[in-house]
């Protein structure tokens, strides 16, 4: 039972038959792992318990459920077709000149070609440039280091997104 307390996008979450809520969290994150856990602890009293729990699921995630997880996300500066969520989370690179959008694919290909998946950062909030400025950072780390980053990077998606369900109106 959720309390009355509890925001009404999460109090549908809670409610929610597992196919559904499973269907939900993969529109978060594309990691059957990180949803399996997070569905195993519902019902979440407050939004912070959610975010405390997928930060939890994050850090436990194996290289493999990783790259499931970044399967699920397109190259900065190429959002999916029809899909809102990227577009309003890549909304640094819309206005960017064709020169920087010509760089980020360069680098994206440079990036995928040495690490094998595509360069992710939690995008909403930064410039083209900042994007930019960071995946010309990172493209030195060692497949290591990049691996937390991007662990670091997903959560943060993660947790903005679990936010706009527990915010969503019904």
């Amino acid at each position: 039972m959720t309390s009355t307390s509890t925001p009404p996008g999460l109090a549908r979450f809670n409610d929610l038959g597992e196919s559904a809520a499973l269907a939900a969290l993969h529109e978060r994150c594309a990691s059957t792992e990180w949803a399996r856990r997070l569905l195993a602890g519902r019902p979440y009293a407050t939004p912070e318990d959610l975010y405390t729990a997928s930060d939890a699921a994050m850090a436990e995630l194996t290289t493999a459920d990783l790259q499931e997880a970044m399967a699920g996300h397109p190259p900065i500066g190429r959002p999916k077709p029809g899909d809102p969520t990227s577009a309003r989370e890549q909304r640094g690179m819309a206005g960017a000149s064709e020169d920087l959008k010509a760089e980020m694919l360069e680098l994206n290909l440079a990036y995928q070609e040495k690490f094998g998946h595509v360069f992710l950062i939690c995008a909403t909030g930064r410039t083209g440039e900042q994007m930019r400025d960071a995946v010309k950072e990172r493209i030195g780390n060692s497949p290591e280091q990049e691996r937390e980053i991007v662990r670091t990077e997903l959560g943060k998606i993660n947790r903005i997104r679990l936010a706009r369900l527990v915010e969503e109106d019904a």
